[in-house]
């Protein structure tokens, strides 16, 4: 198991075993004292439990080599792992916002300086979570891992509204300002929106890697300058990129001489695809068709 992998594997497990700790103290503590916003977000962190064991799954089996079922690699299992957890999202979004504006109709309950320590401990763990594996996912380009650092900062959203919508809870009690007193049932909402952007950005840039879509021009560009600069490209027909998982596969239709040997022929696609491969490592693979040009 490569460096890289290694720091994956342990940035999940750190994640599993993180995220089943909060949710143990979240839950018991909201339900304890009775806040509607750290109980949410502590069942977000449980569906977040079954979202890393998916992730953790999937970048297992995304690491297996081509086989004859799967030619092209198993990169897009991590793909799906990340749909997986935009799933788990958006439902603990919907959960959330349901819980909670249904507390706005209930009698506010006393604010508990317990839950709001937890809320504090959950904010600042969750960040360092979220740093710790966005840094690994980048360098790894890594989906899922992206994925869960992305939940992790869902996560910072959730137990930073739980603490400022507890601390307005304890604000109105003190003051006797009545409607600061649902601030807790206020923030759950607030977090149930922003876990719901997330999960509709995530879910979307999943289903685009599912349907093939191509990858951004810029890095279309750098493969056709590459092309280019090899001396007997006379014309590049059509290039495409595609992202599979952690890797991309890239495909061109380019014309050379046509008086060339097929050995000429072969040669200059093996330098196209070293120089590519050797300029941006994420690209697994680069398939080149060659047509016939003549000076007319």
């Amino acid at each position: 198991m490569t460096a890289d992998n290694k720091s994956s594997v342990l940035a999940i497990w750190l994640s599993l075993i993180s995220n089943i700790f909060l949710t143990i103290m979240k839950v018991f503590i909201g339900l304890w004292f009775q806040s509607e916003v750290l109980l949410a977000d502590g069942l977000h962190n449980a569906g977040d439990i079954i979202a890393t064991i998916a992730a953790l799954s999937a970048m297992r089996i995304s690491k297996l080599p081509a086989d004859e079922d799967h030619p092209y690699g198993h990169g897009k299992a991590e793909v799906l792992g990340s749909g997986f957890v935009a799933f788990v999202l958006l439902i603990a979004a919907l959960y959330i916002g349901y819980h909670s504006t249904l507390a706005l109709f209930d009698e506010p309950q006393t604010p508990s300086w317990i839950a709001f320590s937890a809320a504090v401990i959950s904010t600042l763990w969750k960040y360092a979570l979220y740093v710790y594996t966005i840094n690994i996912g980048i360098r790894t380009n890594s989906k899922g891992l992206i994925a869960t650092a992305k939940d992790h900062l869902a996560d910072v959203y959730a137990s930073l509204a739980a603490v400022v919508g507890i601390g307005l809870a304890f604000i109105g009690r003190a003051y006797d300002i009545q409607w600061l007193s649902f601030g807790d049932a206020a923030a759950g909402i607030i977090v149930s929106l922003l876990v719901l952007k997330l999960a509709v950005e995530m879910g979307k840039e999943s289903f685009d890697i599912l349907m093939e879509k191509t990858v951004d021009q810029e890095k279309l560009h750098e493969y056709t300058r590459l092309i280019e600069a090899v001396p007997q490209v006379k014309r590049i027909d059509r290039i495409r990129a595609r992202e599979h998982g952690h890797y991309i596969l890239v495909d061109a239709r380019i014309s050379i001489p046509g008086e060339l040997t097929v050995q000429e022929g072969h040669d200059i696609t093996r330098v196209i695809k070293k120089s590519i491969m050797d300029q941006h490592t994420d690209v697994d693979e680069v398939l080149i068709h060659l047509n016939p040009w003549y000076e007319e």
